[in-house]
């Protein structure tokens, strides 16, 4: 059992964001199959009425909008590129698995050097391969519709949802907020505070991990400095226990 629980997130958060987030998905998923519904009802059977990875995105874009696969050239370029190199692949490759794999080995490539890493775009690419005579008839119009037009709706909800909410920024490009300072004991020179970590110097240590770690600066930011001031104002219960004094005798 501890080993189980070990698997699970390290923390949670407050029954309101639970709904929040639910919330949130509700009405992005609402407006993009309404969209993909009127969509289709104006093009007969030329169109798609929606792709499933569409949920996945709502999941990042409601339930994390800070992480950087959420944010928006993640899911747009995350997407669009992976539903290119789907329809590529499902077009120049008889085999349907050696197409769908092969598709989402690209697509994760490419969302890589493009900085857009985005993980419903694996389904979008596998989607294009394996979604049915549908999908294949559109060819690349799959990329218009319906993944262009299931993205736009997504993002818009999801700047108008979370923007009334003080502590969802999003996008995170819009909120840029200065380098935090975190109070600390005085130095020799007098200083009250201590300033955070140097962007270069968190650029370099994100490097050394050599592997993505989905959140942004400013949150890494707003951790450290979260977690010293709560290592500043819990006493150190570390150190030796003192022994009892000794009466000593009369």
């Amino acid at each position: 059992m501890r080993g189980w629980s070990g698997l699970k997130i390290a923390y949670t958060v407050s029954e309101r964001e639970h709904w929040v987030s639910a919330t949130g998905g509700l009405l992005g998923l609402l407006a993009v199959l309404w969209a993909g519904n009127f969509w289709v009802a104006e093009h007969g059977n030329a169109g798609v009425l929606t792709t499933a990875s569409m949920g996945a995105s709502a999941v990042l874009l409601f339930a994390a909008p800070h992480g950087a696969m959420s944010q928006p050239w993640s899911v747009f370029g995350g997407h669009l590129v992976s539903a290119l190199i789907g329809v590529t692949c499902a077009r120049w490759l008889p085999d349907p698995m050696l197409a769908a794999s092969l598709a989402v080995a690209l697509s994760i490539a490419a969302m890589y050097s493009l900085r857009c890493l985005h993980p419903p775009g694996g389904a979008t690419a596998l989607n294009a391969v394996l979604g049915g005579e549908a999908l294949h008839a559109l060819g690349y119009g799959y990329v218009l519709s319906p993944v262009l037009l299931n993205v736009v709706v997504l993002l818009i909800v999801a700047v108008a949802f979370n923007y009334p909410f003080a502590w969802r920024r999003y996008p995170q490009a819009w909120w840029r907020q200065p380098a935090v300072c975190a109070p600390a004991a005085a130095d020799s020179a007098g200083s009250e505070e201590k300033c955070m970590i140097p962007h270069s110097d968190l650029v370099y240590a994100l490097s050394q991990i050599d592997t993505f770690v989905d959140v942004s600066e400013e949150d890494l930011q707003k951790i450290y400095a979260l977690a010293l001031g709560h290592h500043h104002q819990t006493p150190d219960t570390t150190g030796p226990i003192p022994e009892p004094a000794v009466e000593s005798a009369r």
